[in-house]
């Protein structure tokens, strides 16, 4: 028996990842996503096919991988597959459910108030099992397993700086869509001798991680994607992590033991395709798990702010029970 893991990169992959610890056993496993920095370091020691990047909304990318989906069925004799998406999916589940395989979709915990356009199609695909990560919206349908925000608790411990100030930014790896209206402001605030320097009288010594956002014309020293290990020992040394509203930015930030500072990307702006990143920061900070801010609302006060608690990681959380 062979489970197949699926998921896009970004944040779709770094909540597999982290549900995959708690997933009932069954066998081997293989896992099928996208060639980037984070999905190579991350998946380092693991079984993985790597498979050509489908785009957002793209019924062209989602055909193309009917043909894997054939050979990984025939050849790893797939059993079970288990998916958080995003479009992907769509390229696997209902070919391997039509094979008899048994398939299990957890939306993403991005999506706080209902299902995602992927959610929305394979919910109508015979012998997908839906899963949703917010209790709210579980319904006959969808079965609310658990979620990966679960996994942490805010701490009432401030942080004090040490001799400069770390700064992260990151905007995630998404690459359909840059995010200048963050790094904008955050180019202003952070500069040398600007007001984060005369708020605390230390240097501020700043890594942005800028995805696909143009930034030639910023006076700063981008990294436009790093690796996961890289990334995650960055976020643990770091005073201040500022990042947009990705599930998966998010769950690195918490899994460091920062409180972020959340911005969520808008669809009016051409930065996402709805709004779901708003309803996450929300959704964060009703847990306590991050300050939630629009781009043009950002102060030092706000950044300042992160410091005020820590997050703890909660060892052995529940499984995530998959329906038989």
């Amino acid at each position: 028996m062979t489970t197949l893991l699926l998921a896009t990169t970004g944040g779709h992959l770094a909540q597999l990842h982290g549900l995959s610890t708690r997933l009932p056993a069954d066998g081997a496993t293989v896992w099928v996503t996208h060639a980037n920095e984070q999905s190579v370091s991350l998946l380092a020691e693991q079984d993985v096919e790597f498979v050509p990047y489908v785009g957002v909304r793209s019924v062209r990318g989602v055909l193309r991988c009917l043909p894997t989906a054939h050979r990984l069925w025939r050849r790893r004799k797939i059993t079970r597959a288990v998916s958080t998406g995003s479009a992907i999916a769509l390229g696997y589940l209902p070919y391997l459910a039509a094979r008899g395989v048994e398939c299990h979709y957890i939306e993403s915990a991005t999506r706080v108030s209902g299902p995602s356009l992927t959610g929305r199609v394979l919910q109508w695909v015979p012998g997908v099992h839906l899963y949703t990560q917010h209790p709210r919206w579980a319904d006959r349908r969808w079965r609310y397993g658990g979620s990966e925000f679960d996994r942490y608790q805010p701490v009432a411990a401030a942080r004090r700086l040490g001799e400069r100030v770390r700064v992260v930014v990151t905007v995630g790896s998404a690459t359909d869509f840059p995010f200048r209206r963050l790094i904008m402001p955050l180019v202003q605030l952070l500069a040398p001798n600007g007001p984060l320097h005369q708020a605390t009288g230390r240097d501020v010594e700043v890594l942005w991680q800028t995805g696909d956002t143009p930034v030639d014309d910023l006076r700063i020293q981008p990294r436009p994607f790093l690796p996961a290990r890289e990334l995650s020992a960055a976020l643990a040394e770091a005073d201040i992590v500022v990042c947009h509203a990705g599930t998966g930015s998010a769950l690195a930030v918490l899994g460091a033991g920062r409180l972020p500072l959340l911005v969520p990307r808008l669809r009016r702006y051409g930065e996402a395709v709805d709004d779901h990143q708003r309803e996450l920061a929300a959704e964060l900070s009703r847990r306590g798990l991050a300050v939630c801010r629009e781009a043009d609302e950002i102060t030092v006060d706000d950044l300042l702010a992160t410091l005020d608690r820590s997050v703890r990681s909660i060892p052995n959380p529940a499984p995530f029970n998959l329906r038989s």
